[in-house]
């Protein structure tokens, strides 16, 4: 089984930041249809992007539903940092802390996960 981990670090202030999002949420649908194992993490300023897309009238809310069960976690220490840990709360979604408040990128590469970053 392929074994993808795709971890999201794009801030939310651009237009070329939400076509990284929408790409990597593309790779995420893709995965899913194929039965891949998929981890879906928010890091950095990436964690912005929870609040921003469980508002219903943004424009990829729907694909974001769509991909939402496979995101793992965003990173405890950037949400604190950046102001969201309440919203990625209120999302229902899980703040990773394995190293030092952060996700374990290490760990996800002995699980044998192929990263791809957005």
């Amino acid at each position: 089984m392929t074994k993808i981990a795709i971890v999201i670090f794009s801030d939310t202030e651009t237009m070329e930041a939400l076509g990284k999002v929408s790409n990597a949420f593309m790779l995420a649908l893709e995965s899913i249809e194929n039965k891949d194992d998929l981890k879906i993490i928010f890091e950095g300023a990436g964690t912005k992007w929870i609040g921003v897309l469980e508002d219903e009238k943004h424009k990829i809310h729907q694909v974001y539903k769509m991909v939402k069960p496979a995101i793992t976690g965003v990173c405890a220490f950037c949400a604190s940092s950046f102001g969201v840990k309440s919203q990625v709360e209120k999302a229902g979604i899980e703040l990773l802390s394995e190293y030092k408040q952060h996700p374990s990128l290490r760990n996800l590469v002995v699980e044998g996960y192929e990263i791809i970053s957005f």
